[in-house]
């Protein structure tokens, strides 16, 4: 069985989406540290031709706490303001119209807990592109707490009796193939390829948020990009 394990990201890219794909189940980090200035709350959209940063407002926001700790600010202006920039970033966008209600409900989505606001928005886009990844919340996951890094992602393995495990390119740097096939474990890394498609008539701004790839490729062209990687 393969198994993913990554923090929750708000809409992320492309390779996000082809790790998920890859395994047969995946768990979504919602007990790991939040990480300013990275990917949990916010996320690049194509604008004027150029990468536009998106934000989920978060209120009290701290290093020191889970991302299952956290939660949106109760006013929903900033949602409305995200929705109206989506739509004069993307309304002539050829796949607006399919895909536009999608990340409307997403973004709308009444949860105010972090992790539990991310993890719908996953679930949707995953179910939209017909993937069929079982996924599970690492804080409901009977696993060792005092284990850091490698040794937890270890550990969840053994719970979930997984015996592949894929991590993001990323991340190579950080685990060791031969740690894991001590504990009966293959590691595996995706790297995405080189992903570039149409945006209206710029230059290809790469690793946008999957909304701009939703936008200008049909659902079948998605598919097909989520198999766009390497395996290392």
């Amino acid at each position: 069985m393969k198994l993913g394990v990554m923090q929750p990201y708000f809409l992320p890219y492309i390779g996000y989406w082809q790790l998920m794909n890859a395994v047969d189940k995946y768990v979504i980090f919602d007990d790991g540290n939040y990480i300013k200035s990275g990917w949990i709350n916010r996320n690049r959209i194509l604008m004027s031709g150029t990468a536009f940063m998106i934000n989920l407002r978060i209120k009290d926001v701290s290093q020191n706490k889970f991302i299952n700790q956290l939660n949106l600010v109760e006013e929903n202006d900033f949602k409305n303001k995200m929705l109206t920039t989506i739509v004069h970033a993307y309304r002539k966008a050829p796949n607006f119209n399919e895909v536009y209600p999608l990340f409307e409900e997403v973004i709308n989505y009444n949860e105010n807990n972090l992790a539990d606001y991310l993890t719908n928005s996953i679930k949707k886009i995953s179910e939209y592109l017909d993937m069929t990844t079982e996924f599970f919340m690492s804080s409901e996951i009977d696993k060792n707490n005092s284990l850091k890094c490698q040794d937890k992602v270890i550990d969840i393995c053994k719970v979930m009796d997984a015996n592949e495990y894929y991590n993001a390119i990323g991340g190579i740097e950080l685990y060791s193939k031969e740690e894991f096939l001590k504990n009966g474990i293959t590691l595996k890394f995706v790297q995405t390829q080189k992903v570039e498609y149409t945006q209206f008539k710029n230059n290809f701004e790469p690793n946008l948020s999957i909304i701009d790839v939703m936008m200008f490729n049909t659902k079948d062209e998605v598919k097909e990009l989520l198999q766009a990687y390497t395996l290392v």
